[in-house]
């Protein structure tokens, strides 16, 4: 697709909303959302998008929202599934590496020939769209469409999931009209040629996974053999399992059920190994360990029950543990775009609402970060703190507030 901006794409969702510091005017407001790839650049800009309908049918205004994406990217599941109007242009990758002259290699050059095509492309499903304000949540998808923002004069809003721009955010800063950032960290990161146009939202999280029960968890996944009188760990892996963690749990486990009740989130292609190792657990602690491949709707009621979470650091997991004032152990992702899972769980660290296990994770270094949470209660209190302090469950509406305000500061937003 790409191109062409079919009419019907312009009511493809209508929902009736004003924001409430805004007059109530009769009015259509369109939405063009872009950005993508993986969850944590696609689920921001879904949650705002949610936001902002549950705002529209409030307050009686209308919602047309377009999002452009990447044909493979999960943006491209998701928005459909959504009922979301969705569009694609071409893209280019840049493949990170830290020699420059890789840099340059082949798959690079191809890619980046084709940006000026999928400009063209946005340009023309901008100027078809004419959207009140250009919501750009990050990803390389994000670049084409907010250049055509800026060509066509529509107020561009980026919005930054991590401490550091990434680098999408980072090629369009100069064109955005505001830069909603997730941590208050962030600002003295930015250059100062756009930190005046700055705010400090949040990195939204989906309100269900504010809305858990630890009952419903142990109902759910028929967790009756655990000590409810021990904590709760919550290990996850992210949906494909890492082999780092799951090792480095297997390895402490019988240390761990001494102390705790485990759930245990692996990747559907470890549970096998992982339930060959357990197997010679006693039968005291084997009732405390719930091994699982993923953790689907129940994750809510999971977070609800779990007191400390061994996970990565991605932006979108502890946009969601520190929403929920979770103490937690975090494992960066290495290879992490620009190293900002590292980033991630050193911001949080520093602020004593996390523990950061950066380079190789053993079995020892896992027990030696956790073995406090779950034996020092008061330690353990203090870090969920902490973590509650970095939280903002009100993110989405935050964002909301600003790409409102942004088209009718521009003059864009106009009367049916």
């Amino acid at each position: 697709m790409g191109g062409n901006c079919p009419p019907e794409w312009c009511g493809a969702i209508r929902v009736r909303h004003v924001n409430s510091a805004l007059p109530a005017l009769p009015r259509t407001f369109r939405l063009l959302v872009t950005g993508g790839g993986t969850g944590g650049h696609t689920y921001p800009a879904l949650t705002a998008i949610r936001a902002l309908q549950r705002r529209l049918t409030a307050e009686g205004g209308v919602l047309d929202v377009l999002w452009i994406g990447a044909h493979d990217g999960l943006e491209a599941r998701v928005a459909p599934a959504e009922g979301i109007a969705f569009a694609t242009v071409a893209t280019g990758k840049i493949r990170r590496s830290g020699n420059p002259l890789k840099m340059i290699g082949p798959a690079n050059v191809k890619d980046m020939a084709r940006v000026p095509l999928g400009v063209a492309q946005a340009r023309q499903i901008v100027a078809g769209f004419r959207p009140d304000t250009v919501l750009a949540t990050g990803g390389y998808v994000a670049v084409p469409a907010g250049l055509a923002a800026r060509m066509c004069r529509r107020p561009l809003v980026l919005h930054e999931q991590t401490v550091r721009l990434g680098l999408a955010n980072r090629r369009l800063a100069g064109s955005a009209t505001r830069i909603a950032v997730s941590s208050e960290s962030t600002l003295p990161l930015l250059p100062d040629g756009v930190r005046e146009r700055a705010v400090v939202t949040g990195n939204p999280v989906r309100p269900e996974v504010l809305s858990g029960h630890p009952d419903n968890a142990v109902e759910a996944l028929g967790l009756f053999g655990f000590d409810r009188q021990l904590p709760t760990v919550y290990v996850t892996d992210g949906a494909q399992g890492a082999q780092q963690i799951n090792s480095a749990v297997r390895d402490a486990l019988p240390w761990l059920l001494d102390h705790a009740n485990v759930v245990h989130q692996c990747g559907p292609g470890n549970v096998d190994e992982l339930r060959a190792a357990a197997a010679s657990l006693p039968p005291a602690q084997a009732r405390r360990y719930h091994l699982a491949g993923f953790v689907g709707p129940e994750l809510p009621d999971v977070l609800a029950l779990a007191d400390v979470v061994v996970s990565r650091s991605g932006a979108g997991t502890l946009a969601e543990l520190t929403a929920l004032g979770k103490p937690a152990v975090l494992v960066p992702l290495a290879t992490s775009a620009g190293n900002e899972q590292t980033h991630n769980a050193r911001h949080l660290e520093e602020a004593g609402a996390a523990v950061a296990l950066v380079g190789d994770v053993t079995a020892g270094r896992l027990r030696q970060a956790v073995q406090p949470l779950l034996t020092d209660t008061a330690r353990r209190t203090a870090m969920a703190a902490a973590a509650r302090s970095q939280g903002r469950p009100d993110a989405a509406e935050r964002l909301v507030d600003v790409v409102l305000s942004a088209g009718r500061r521009s003059g864009t937003v106009t009367r049916e």
